[in-house]
């Protein structure tokens, strides 16, 4: 579908691409800094925390370039082989961000482990200390301001990459306290606080795993996003409802969708073809989505007594506790037939047996009218 305002998507797609890398490459230098300094305090002290560290800071450079590459794929053009574009490698590369997270804190479990079973006295230096609380300065620092941009741009890679830079300030932090209880005290805990901070690290790779593989496998639009785009569309004279929204998401920020409109059934097919044109690109244009079918349910207006018929028929079907919203309703006189679309909430036991139910209703209260009622799903349902 040609929209104009395409170029100025591009720009703005560009704008967070550059973002995003500027953002990463900022990540790989503070990390590479962090590995050098902290690997030398590590083989200087002895301290396996500190050498662990360094290691994770290196594993933290690589997730940032795994960023970079990823963003870069993701911007590619669409093509005969993906028309939809190539946006969902993001989420890929976030995936791939979530297991080194995760292979960390499993390395980290295991080495801490072993400095438990075979314990060996550190040797701490004033100049050790002062680069482990560097270190934990700068990954403060680092890790909000790069899962504060990540929010921003909508980037979970780099969303995990600063959440990652943040479990590596705690590490960090704790292994400056063991040092400094162990100066003060000549008492070595670094092993079993790397014990238990290495199991937060696994469980937040695998809390990132999950939530970057639940993306992948498709979630639903947020309820607010869809409250917002009916509001647009109902805000033209000529809508009188509209339903069944469906958003995909093909990355970041990057929808096509569909959605159904109730119009009065006098409207002409030229009428139509201009509300369905300007209904499109007004959606384009406030929330940068591209609804790529809009269909149509005609509303009696001809009919005074469908009117009638429609408000007993919303009663009788909104009496089940399951059904979200009714519409598409429809009186055609001559064949003794209403049609509609019900919505029945998704936490329903047996979402097809609440139709027959309330069919059944229907046929109870008018036995000379049939309804054809179709199973309908409201896909931004809280």
């Amino acid at each position: 579908m040609p929209y104009i305002e395409t170029k100025t998507q591009s720009k703005e797609e560009a704008s967070r691409d550059s973002v995003i890398v500027r953002t990463s490459v900022l990540g790989i230098a503070a990390n590479l800094f962090l590995a050098a300094f902290k690997a030398a305090a590590g083989l200087l002290s002895g301290s396996i925390a500190v050498v662990l560290d360094a290691v994770n800071n290196l594993s933290d450079a690589a997730s940032s370039v795994i960023t970079i590459v990823g963003t870069r794929l993701a911007a590619r053009q669409p093509d005969k082989k993906h028309p939809f574009g190539y946006g969902r490698i993001e989420y890929l590369s976030a995936m791939i961000i979530s297991v080194i997270v995760l292979y960390a804190g499993i390395t980290s479990f295991v080495e801490s482990v072993k400095a438990i079973l075979h314990p060996e006295a550190p040797d701490y230096s004033p100049l050790t200390l002062v680069i482990i609380a560097v270190g934990v300065a700068v990954k403060i620092v680092l890790g909000r301001h790069v899962k504060a941009v990540g929010e921003r741009v909508h980037s979970d890679s780099l969303v995990a990459s600063g959440e990652d830079a943040r479990l590596d300030a705690v590490i960090s932090a704790s292994t400056l306290v063991a040092a400094v209880l162990f100066i003060l005290f000549s008492v070595s805990l670094e092993a079993w606080l790397g014990t238990v901070i290495s199991v937060i690290i696994i469980r937040s790779g695998v809390g990132m795993l999950r939530d970057t593989l639940s993306q992948i496998l498709g979630e639903r639009a947020e309820a607010s996003l869809a409250r917002e785009i009916r509001q647009t569309v109902c805000s033209f004279p000529e809508v009188q409802g509209a339903y069944d929204l469906i958003l995909n998401n093909y990355g970041p920020d990057a929808f096509n969708g569909s959605i159904h409109i109730e119009v009065a059934d006098t409207m002409t097919a030229d009428q139509l073809d201009v509300l369905i044109r300007t209904i499109t690109r007004t959606v384009y244009e406030k929330h940068n989505i591209i609804l790529t079918a809009i269909g149509l349910y005609a509303v009696n207006t001809k009919d005074q007594e469908a009117a009638a018929l429609q408000k007993e028929v919303y009663r009788i079907a909104l009496s089940n506790p399951h059904v979200r919203e009714i519409h598409g309703f429809y009186y055609e006189r001559e064949e003794h037939l209403m049609r509609m679309d019900l919505v029945v909430s998704l936490d329903a036991p047996d979402r097809p047996a609440v139709v027959l139910e309330v069919c059944d209703a229907l046929k109870a209260a008018y036995p000379d009218i049939k309804p054809l009622i179709t199973l309908d799903t409201d896909f931004a349902e809280d």
